[in-house]
């Protein structure tokens, strides 16, 4: 048999962070049509169950267009039947509102849950709280003699910014699980459980900001019942990638120069229009060196989703080029430099701009 593992999906996630109001929508808009999209794969590929291991929507305040896309996806495939385990971003009752919950959803509870799939295969959940996290491993029973997979919402490390509970996956190990399905870190991890067993994080279907970058999706897992072999391939399908790329401009002088060193690097990545794009110019130039953000940016934002731009390089002042140099540039070089009330980090800075200002160029503020 084959099944789909999703997470994080996040829908209503608000995005204001990276877009403005308009863009925001639109993007929101995009996470939904991505479920659907996933939905549909599903239909077209034989899939006959999904898991959805948490945070289907962000927040509290679902909105009606979401939970109604959601459910009218599930209805329209009900060959499909999904198994929603609630994150830590899912309201408990999301769909109590609903006079008649669809025939082919499945919840689960903060005890374990199972649901027979076929002949051999078995799913297990349980939804966190304060008191089950610690003893999750324990309470859990397998026939070893069944494809077993346990489907929890958690992280394996605590976080001292995150306080959804933590994933012991040492103490699932020799358990009789041949996949672990889990959800809550955004990006793609699939590793060995055990002799028998992995575990995986499927990662979200969409990224929604540069710390959720790369290529994003949902694992397939195609069962052989016979053989009790469980194969698991990623399968990418978000609508746009957000890359971050980081550009050395060591030694260039010039902003037509970094410009195209710019655009040689995102080449590499493979970017295309809808993608969003974030540059981080690093390295060392000299302080009279020229370099224009503004016309950096205006090069490149209307070729992508959204671009942004970082500059984290510094400026290299040799000072002893300038011990002898009589020139007003000297004296206001050897100023700085002996100026106890400029610190050290500001004083590249500072003396680019004064350079800058002695050569009789506009100053933004």
């Amino acid at each position: 048999m084959k099944i789909i593992h999703c997470a994080d999906i996040h829908l209503d996630s608000g995005l204001s962070s990276n877009f403005d109001k308009e863009k925001a929508r639109e993007r929101k808009a995009e996470l939904l049509r991505t479920f659907i999209r996933m939905t549909e794969y599903a239909a077209e590929n034989g899939i006959e169950a999904v898991l959805i291991a948490g945070d289907l929507f962000d927040r509290d305040a679902v909105s009606a267009t979401s939970r109604n896309t959601v459910i009218g996806a599930i209805e329209s495939t009900p060959q499909i039947t999904y198994y929603y385990l609630r994150g830590n971003h899912d309201r408990k009752d999301v769909f109590g509102s609903l006079a008649e919950v669809p025939a082919n959803l499945r919840f689960f509870d903060t005890s374990w849950t199972s649901y027979r799939l076929s002949d051999r295969t078995v799913l297990y959940g349980l939804e966190f709280d304060d008191r089950n996290a610690s003893c999750a491993a324990d309470t859990l029973v397998t026939d070893p003699s069944d494809i077993n997979i346990v489907m929890l919402h958690g992280q394996e490390v605590p976080a001292a910014s995150d306080r959804t509970e933590v994933i012991n996956i040492k103490a699932f190990k020799n358990r009789n699980i041949d996949y672990m399905a889990l959800g809550h870190v955004h990006s793609f991890k699939n590793e060995e459980l055990d002799g028998r067993g992995r575990y995986c994080y499927p990662g979200c279907l969409e990224g929604r900001g540069f710390d959720e970058s790369g290529e994003h999706g949902f694992v397939v897992l195609d069962i052989d019942e016979a053989t009790g072999h469980v194969i698991s391939s990623f399968v990418s399908i978000a609508t746009r990638r957000f890359l971050n790329v980081t550009v050395d401009i060591t030694d260039l002088s010039e902003t037509s120069q970094i410009i195209r060193a710019v655009s040689d690097e995102i080449s590499r990545t493979g970017a295309t229009s809808d993608d969003c794009v974030r540059v981080v110019l690093t390295g060392t130039t000299d302080i009279e060196a020229e370099k224009d953000e503004a016309l950096i940016n205006k090069t490149f934002e209307g070729k992508y989703c959204l671009f942004r731009l970082y500059d984290e390089s510094i400026y290299a002042i040799d000072y002893d080029s300038f011990e002898s140099d009589r020139s007003l540039k000297g004296e206001f070089i050897r100023l700085i430099k002996n100026d106890p009330t400029v610190p050290e980090e500001k004083k590249a800075a500072a003396i680019r701009y004064g350079i800058r200002a002695l050569l009789g160029e506009k100053l933004e503020q």
